[in-house]
């Protein structure tokens, strides 16, 4: 019987096929749709839970912390984390990556969209956040000043008289 010169396979050429299709698989069970994610927890004001427990860091901005470890809530901490559960909590999100993937603490680093907001921006507008540079994700550091000395003249948020 001939053989044709691509007619048949081998046993070897089986062999590296599947094992390619099965890394595949195995590599992409364990990833984060960042397409399309349900925001199912909101932790403070720069820092939410997505399906699958993922804790996600907002780049490129801080808000006041809340009460924890003992230490009470500082000014604006409430403010902010209430902000940041109307913007994102139940619903499905973005996320961009900048450089870096993950925080020293584990959670990933993105900035995060609803639809066309970028809730990460919008805070800093809003007067709930404050520009807070992380290198070297700085993609739109630039912007995210600019949005906070528009706040502070404005007298939004944190900026607004006590």
């Amino acid at each position: 019987m001939t053989h044709h010169k691509f007619g048949l396979w081998n046993k070897e050429q089986v062999i590296i096929i599947l094992a390619l299709v099965l890394t595949l698989l195995a590599t992409g069970c364990n990833r984060v749709n960042e397409n399309a994610v349900l925001v199912t927890r909101v932790i403070d004001g720069d820092t939410i839970e997505i399906e699958g427990g993922y804790r996600v860091r907002y780049i490129g901005i801080d808000t006041p912390e809340i009460a924890h470890q003992g230490k009470p809530a500082e000014y604006f901490a409430e403010e902010a984390s209430e902000k940041n559960r109307e913007l994102v909590l139940g619903k499905k999100v973005r996320l961009e990556k900048d450089v870096e993937d993950k925080d020293e603490y584990g959670r990933l680093l993105r900035y995060v969209w609803v639809d066309d907001t970028m809730a990460n921006a919008e805070l800093v507008r809003l007067g709930y956040a404050y520009s807070y540079s992380y290198p070297p994700n700085l993609k739109y550091q630039p912007y995210f000043l600019q949005l906070e000395q528009k706040a502070r003249e404005q007298g939004l948020g944190l900026w607004s008289s006590k």
